[in-house]
């Protein structure tokens, strides 16, 4: 475990979030002169962050710290880098980990911001860190939480989750990341903070489906309600704790990304329930809707395990054309009546 302070921190991605933790990060260690480096596909992304501390194609005229710099070049990036901070699509992890686990140091941490399921295997983002790089499981750690990123980006207060299953390397991390306006907590249950938040993005799909077609708070909060509670069934079900999920990143994360106007899970679900088809929704998301590739990879893994998930079976039905918008809360109001409690249907 490391206890002195990093030499390098390298931020893998350069999205909207990979960029504002980028920032969170440079704000929190400037003091100790410690470099933090974002690795950008697009070289022009790298150019413009170096030239002019912006990545205007996410968080606009957003400054960023002096002491980040960027590049496409990903042995650049994690040359001397202690803590690898990855912010790539999920679906891209494990062709691009594939890539660039020749540059890792040894010894390094790596930290997942991502939220998603890998489709085909069903892996968590930690598993296929673990499995891609052979790191042991202290090595790996995760970070999830109800954090809008241009929210975050201008600074404006929030907390977060850093899970690993060694408390001492999430208390390093969060250490290196509890800026003024960012406070981290720590949590060993793994398994519990990344599914909280890989399954409120596909609940956060059905809520703006409901927003869409123009239905009223009343519906959403019963969404919310019962996508919570399906949520802890698959988490309890695998062995994830119940504190993890009333915690920041269960139903702190839940509630942020089921109501605001940032979150792109909720506003994909939204274009979705205005009647767009999802080839017109995909085509206008700048970014990635990760609700939208790991719904049917969550479906798979609740049915494997024998828990009832009916928001997420009917989220993945209209994601696949076998149910209409309209139809899915049709679907769900006409389940058999039962005990609020009861798990199972």
């Amino acid at each position: 475990m490391p206890k002195t302070l990093p030499r390098k921190i390298a931020v893998m991605g350069a999205g909207s979030w990979g960029t504002t933790f980028a920032k969170v990060l440079a704000d929190t260690v400037e003091h100790h002169d410690i470099p933090v480096m974002i690795w950008a596909r697009r070289s022009e992304a790298a150019a413009e962050i170096n030239e002019r501390h912006t990545n205007s194609r996410y968080l606009r005229e957003t400054k960023l710290p002096a002491n980040i710099s960027a590049s496409s070049d990903k042995a650049e990036v994690l040359a001397q880098a202690d803590l690898v901070v990855l912010a790539i699509p999920s679906q891209s992890l494990r062709s691009e980990l594939a890539e660039f686990k020749q540059y890792l140091e040894t010894g390094a941490v790596l930290l997942s911001l991502m939220k998603g399921l890998e489709r085909g295997t069903d892996l968590r983002m930690s598993e296929v860190i673990a499995e891609v790089t052979a790191l042991p499981q202290d090595k790996v750690a995760v970070l999830s939480g109800p954090n809008l990123a241009m929210e975050i980006a201008r600074e404006q207060p929030t907390a977060s989750v850093v899970a690993c299953t060694d408390p001492e390397v999430a208390s390093w991390i969060a250490e290196l990341c509890s800026a003024p306006y960012f406070r981290p907590y720590t949590n060993d249950d793994v398994l519990g903070v990344e599914l909280g938040g890989i399954v409120k993005n596909i609940i956060a799909l059905a809520v703006g489906m409901c927003d869409g077609m123009g239905y009223g708070d009343n519906t959403k909060s019963s969404v919310i309600t019962r996508g919570l509670a399906e949520t802890t069934r698959l988490v309890l079900s695998l062995g994830g704790r119940m504190d993890t999920l009333s915690g920041l990143s269960g139903l702190g994360d839940l509630v942020a990304t089921c109501s605001s106007a940032l979150s792109r899970n909720n506003t994909a679900g939204r274009l979705l329930g205005q009647g767009l088809f999802l080839e017109e929704v995909n085509d206008r998301m700048s970014q990635t809707a990760e609700g939208i590739k790991s719904a049917r990879a969550v479906f798979d893994l609740a049915t494997a395990h024998g828990v009832d998930m009916p928001i997420t079976e009917a989220v993945t039905m209209v994601l696949e054309g076998n149910l209409s918008v309209e139809n899915m809360a049709q679907r769900l109001l006409a389940r058999d009546l039962k005990s609020e409690g009861e798990p199972q249907s």
